[in-house]
Order: C-alpha cells, then sequence, then structure tokens
C-alpha cells in the first residue's frame, strides 16, 4: 500500500517514541470481524522486517507482510499497551482483535452462588492439617485454582506489591525503555505479550518479569519502584507455595517434602501484569485462554477483577467463570507440570482475563511460578511412579520430559488454545 493512500484513507498521531501511527477512519461496510480486516485498522510506518524476524513471527501470520509490519512498528515503540493508550487511541488496532469464537462462551457472574462455590476458599489455618491436606486436593482435583486465606503474607505487603507494579507501568515511557527486550536471558525484562510474534491476535497488557530464584537480580538492576518490596514479597509468597506443595505431596500419601525434593519450587519467576482500560473490550482480551507450564502458580490480583476459568458444566458444556477478589487472599493454580507428574490428579486448567471495561483503572496482577531450575536441571519429569501402575489399573498418561523441553515447546507456540499437555501424553501401551 502506498503511504500516500495511507495517510489519505487514515488519520494520524504520534507515540511518545514519535511512532507514526495511521487509524483507519470508520468503514460502515466493512466486518469487524479481525480475521477479515487486512490490512489492519493501524498501520504503523514505516519499518520492514528482516527476514528473520519474518521466520520468527511464522509465514502463518493472519494478514501477512501487512500484520508483520504492524506487529513490528508495534514492538519497536517499546512503549506496549500502556503507549497506545497514552497516545489517545479510542479504538483497538486489528493486531489486537481475537475472532469472535475466542471471546464467546457462557459466563457464570461473579456475583452468583454458583461462581462463589466453583471456586474453592481454603483457609490454611482453619482446620487441622490432614483436614486443610484434603481440601487443597479436592480442589487441585476438581477445579483447578483455588483461593488460600490466613496464608501468613501480611495484608500491607500484598498491598505494596501491587502498588509498586502498579507505578512502574505508570512511569513515562523513556523510564521503561531500558528495560525492554525479547531477549528471556536478562533477569529483569518489560515487554508487551511475550507471544506478540507467535499468537493469532495480541492481547491487552504489559508485563515486567523478575525472575527472584535461584539467583534473584541484584538491587541495582531492578526498576526503582519495584526494590523496596519485591524481595519480601518473593521470599513470603514462596513460603506459601512450600506449604501447598507439602500440602499436595501429603494428600496423595507421599513425604511432605516429595514435591519439592523434585525440585518444583528451586526456580521462582514473578510475571508483574498491567492492564490498561480499552477502549472496545469486546474485541480483544487481556491474556487469552491459556494453562500455565509450570508447577504451581500462586496470584496475587486487585480488585479490578477479570481473570476467569473454563469450568466444566457437564453434559458437554462449558463456561466461563469469573475469579472473584477476595479481599487479603492469594490465587493458587495448579501448573501443567504438576497435572503431568501426578499423572493427570491435579487439573491444569485453561484460564484467560477479559479486557479492562474500567474508564481509568488498570487491572493489576502478579503471577509468580514455581517450577524447576532451567538453567541447570536435567531432571526428567514422569508421572510419580507410587501414583501409577502397569496393570492397566492406572498407567502413566505422560511421557517423560525435562523443564528446558517443556519451556521450549511453550515458548514455541505461545498461547494456541491447544492444551499444552496433548502433545506430551502417551498412547496406551507406550513406554514413557
Amino acid at each position: 500500500m502506498a503511504e500516500s493512500a495511507t495517510r489519505q484513507d487514515h488519520s494520524e498521531t504520534k507515540t511518545p517514541q514519535g511512532v507514526s501511527i495511521y487509524w483507519s477512519k470508520p468503514n460502515s461496510d466493512r466486518s469487524r470481524d479481525s480475521r477479515s480486516i487486512c490490512p489492519a485498522d493501524l498501520i504503523f510506518l514505516p519499518p520492514t522486517m528482516t527476514t528473520a524476524e519474518q521466520a520468527l513471527a511464522g509465514a502463518s501470520s493472519p494478514c501477512g507482510d501487512d500484520r508483520l509490519r504492524e506487529l513490528q512498528a508495534f514492538d519497536d515503540t517499546k512503549a506496549g499497551v500502556k503507549g497506545l493508550v497514552d497516545a489517545g487511541t479510542t479504538t483497538v488496532p486489528a493486531i489486537f482483535r481475537h475472532p469472535p469464537e475466542s471471546l464467546s462462551l457462557e459466563v457464570t457472574t461473579s456475583s452468583s452462588a454458583t461462581t462463589d462455590a466453583a471456586i474453592p476458599v481454603v483457609d490454611l489455618l482453619g482446620a487441622p492439617r490432614e483436614e486443610v491436606a484434603g481440601r487443597v486436593r479436592e480442589a487441585a482435583e476438581t477445579v483447578g485454582f483455588f483461593q488460600v486465606v490466613n496464608h501468613g503474607v501480611e495484608g500491607d505487603v500484598l498491598a505494596a506489591m501491587l502498588t509498586a507494579v502498579r507505578r512502574f507501568h505508570e512511569q513515562p515511557a523513556e523510564a521503561k525503555r531500558p528495560y525492554y527486550t525479547r531477549d528471556r536471558d536478562p533477569k529483569v525484562r518489560f515487554n508487551s505479550n511475550f507471544d506478540l510474534f507467535q499468537s493469532p491476535a495480541a492481547s491487552w497488557y504489559d508485563t515486567i518479569f523478575c525472575d527472584m530464584a535461584p539467583e534473584p537480580p541484584l538491587p541495582e538492576e531492578l526498576p526503582e519502584p519495584l526494590r523496596g518490596v519485591i524481595f519480601e514479597y518473593a521470599h513470603a509468597v514462596r513460603k506459601v507455595a512450600l506449604l501447598v506443595f507439602e500440602l499436595l505431596s501429603e494428600s496423595l500419601g507421599l513425604a511432605c517434602d516429595h514435591l519439592r525434593e523434585m525440585g518444583c519450587v528451586d526456580s521462582l519467576s514473578m510475571v508483574c501484569h498491567y492492564y490498561p482500560p480499552c477502549p472496545e473490550p469486546h474485541l480483544t482480551l487481556g491474556a487469552g485462554s491459556h494453562t500455565d507450564p509450570v508447577f504451581l502458580t500462586v496470584l496475587l490480583q486487585d480488585a479490578v477483577g477479570g481473570l476467569q476459568v473454563l469450568m466444566d458444566h457437564g453434559g458437554g458444556r462449558k463456561g466461563w467463570v469469573d475469579v472473584p477478589h477476595l479481599h487479603g487472599a492469594l490465587i493458587v493454580n495448579v501448573g501443567d507440570l504438576l497435572q503431568l507428574v501426578s499423572n493427570g490428579r491435579f487439573r491444569s486448567v485453561e484460564h484467560r482475563v477479559v479486557a479492562n471495561r474500567s474508564r481509568d483503572m488498570p487491572r493489576v496482577s502478579v503471577a509468580s511460578f514455581c517450577n524447576a531450575d532451567m538453567k541447570r536441571s536435567t531432571r526428567l519429569y514422569s508421572p510419580i511412579t507410587e501414583l501409577t501402575s502397569l496393570d492397566g489399573g492406572n498407567p502413566p498418561l505422560y511421557k517423560s520430559v525435562t523443564v528446558r523441553e517443556f519451556m521450549a515447546h511453550f515458548h514455541r507456540k505461545g498461547l494456541d488454545n491447544r492444551p499444552r499437555l496433548d502433545y506430551f501424553k502417551l498412547e496406551q501401551g507406550t513406554p514413557m
């Protein structure tokens, strides 16, 4: 498309970095379905992508070269979705538009009694340990998500962590830009949509990642807003994860340290999300449907809401259930690798975040991912022997895999809507 034609059909604005963004003028004849919009409603000029970048993005991108250029131009601003909002966008660019089938499924609202019952709340100090372990096991086996209270993390630490994340993301773009990268090696890194070049549609959020264990960053490697609280929060949330792993181990009839000794919490990565208000929330998502490629996630969320879990209502019916905000609680969910080693006993379930419908309030959350040490671990993970039998009663369901192999698959596929564990299932009678 010639630049002169582009300028005729689009209005222009500039990001704080001076990158020109051309917004398409309304066209009543064009479908709003993202699959039929190409080139997009948002055209960035001028960048061109290298062959390597196009290979990274993949030849199957819905709109070919135009879409790749738009993705690269958005990434080149290093300002994320917050940069679009700050630039005054009133429409959702086509690269963020999800197909209708990914946006619409029956939703059980958070005000219903069904939702309250669907997402269990476990008081970690509210009963004898054996009873608490049973409640944790039941939640992990049925829903895969539960909220924990009386977890030992002080309320002022929770509030300070959320405030710090908000402060980072609401800094001027030039303060965040030094941390912006798609290189996964730095312990501290900022970007928008880790799978920007792999996913069919981008989502309306930005993230700062902090690898806090086994080797945390130096204080000076962290952005100033995070330095005062992130080490204290990481230490506290790891203690919560260790307790949950102990309870899960005991509930399976194993020694309390079984999962810990497998290395399930040797690594702790904190993923601090910021979901700006969205001008057209019905066209996109805050985060697409996915499962977590780790052993366990401990999530802190603010009161804005938006997290949903895909629940099986029986009779072949599935629907999204809101995870209600519970003041002072932490949300725990089973990851893919915990489902694998438990041989399917514990469920890693799909979840998503809807686009933020607030006019002026961002959503902030902190997901703490518990995993094996991806840089050092060579251990093969497979269903725990005590949970399987070779006589046909309870055969192993999954192949053996290292955490590095599993994560490589995750980064290669992105959030592709296919249950990740499907790739690692054994055909019955196949050796691990």
